[in-house]
């Protein structure tokens, strides 16, 4: 099983980028897909989730209204836009797959992780 993240680059702030990842190995149309993030010297912290079936989506508070995750399971990839970038926003971003359907905003809850992709917002 792979993850394949990639979208990540520099951006000045109030600018927008889209995260893909990109899932092989097995099909994921049945778990609940999240993005993290990790800022140096900083834990890595819960910023979104779309649950299956439902696609319901929950957000950390800082991105709520700027971030937008989706997944297309046609091609077993989840998406996660990012509109009105912060300097604050700055760090590796990992996608990440929770089979256990719960605990959505705990890392301790997904099995599989990509390797992360950097972004970066310059102010």
């Amino acid at each position: 099983v792979q993850l394949q993240a990639s979208g990540g680059g520099l951006v000045q702030a109030g600018g927008s980028l889209r995260l893909s990842c990109a899932a092989s190995g097995r099909t994921f149309s049945s778990d609940a897909m999240g993005w993290f993030r990790q800022a140096p010297g900083m834990e890595r912290e819960f910023v979104a989730v779309i649950v299956p079936s439902t696609d319901s989506t929950y957000y950390a508070d800082s991105v709520k209204g700027r971030f937008t995750i989706s997944r297309d399971n046609t091609k077993n990839t989840v998406y996660l836009q990012m509109n009105s970038l912060k300097p604050e926003d700055t760090a590796v971003y990992y996608c990440a797959v929770n089979d256990y359907g719960a605990g959505y905003m705990s890392n301790l809850m997904y099995d599989y992780w990509g390797q992360g992709t950097q972004v970066t917002v310059s102010s």
